[in-house]
């Protein structure tokens, strides 16, 4: 993986510095800064393959960076902070964040990491890159090509992980899925968070597009994809 491109949005120099000698030893392209904005910036103008971004930042919060990348791009993102407990993953998962690093961490676990997300994204990207028809869910339609949900002409935007997950039941209608499951085939066997996020990126899908009696909660089980049309 030698030509991939990161960006680290991390105000303590020394902890940025440790990061970019780690993943140039690994032949990333590496672009550090050190405040939110200015890592706005850089990903405008550079749009890198993914973010390692700092949650604790001198002008704005790594959460709102994250929300504001993943409102106009579509590029992975991996928190690093010392937050550790799990109300703070989740709310930073909700923002769109694909992973959640905590200090200290172990360098090569980072590196491991920002891969296994990179090898989900080009696996995904090489499904949509494909030609294929369009999937139909109620009255929304789903690119796969263009990675676009439209509903009555209207383009719905997600978040990269609220689309995976609504491409996956539409691919899989009237299959019941455990939340384990969901978590294994969104996020990756290796993710640490909480069955609980898939409960809020569901939530968050039925209320962008409207699904609420399409998508089922099958208690004690899971969810599934109920076509009503």
């Amino acid at each position: 993986m030698t030509d991939k491109q990161i960006l680290i949005i991390e105000d303590e120099k020394p902890i940025a510095e440790i990061l970019a000698y780690g993943f140039k030893k690994e032949g990333f392209s590496v672009r550090c800064v050190y405040t939110g904005s200015d890592g706005l910036t850089a990903a405008r103008d550079n749009r890198p393959d993914i973010v390692l971004l700092d949650w604790m930042l001198p002008d704005l919060s790594g959460v709102d960076v994250c929300r504001m990348l993943t409102e106009s791009y579509n590029i992975p993102i991996a928190m690093l902070t010392a937050r550790s407990n799990i109300d703070d993953k989740l709310y930073g998962l909700e923002t769109g964040a694909d992973d959640y690093i905590t200090k200290p961490f172990d360098l090569r676990e980072v590196i491991a990491r920002v891969k296994t997300i990179l090898r989900r994204y080009e696996k995904v990207s090489g499904i949509h890159s494909t030609p294929s028809s369009l999937l139909y869910m109620e009255d929304l339609i789903i690119s796969e090509k263009e990675w676009t949900v439209t509903q009555n002409n209207v383009r719905i935007e997600l978040t990269p992980k609220e689309f995976e997950l609504l491409y996956f039941f539409a691919s899989h209608p009237k299959q019941v899925f455990t939340r384990s499951q969901l978590l294994d085939q969104i996020w990756g066997y290796d993710f640490e968070g909480d069955t609980r996020t898939v409960d809020i990126h569901v939530q968050r899908l039925r209320k962008k597009t409207e699904l609420g009696n399409a998508l089922v909660t099958v208690f004690g089980v899971g969810y599934k994809y109920e076509p009503t049309k």
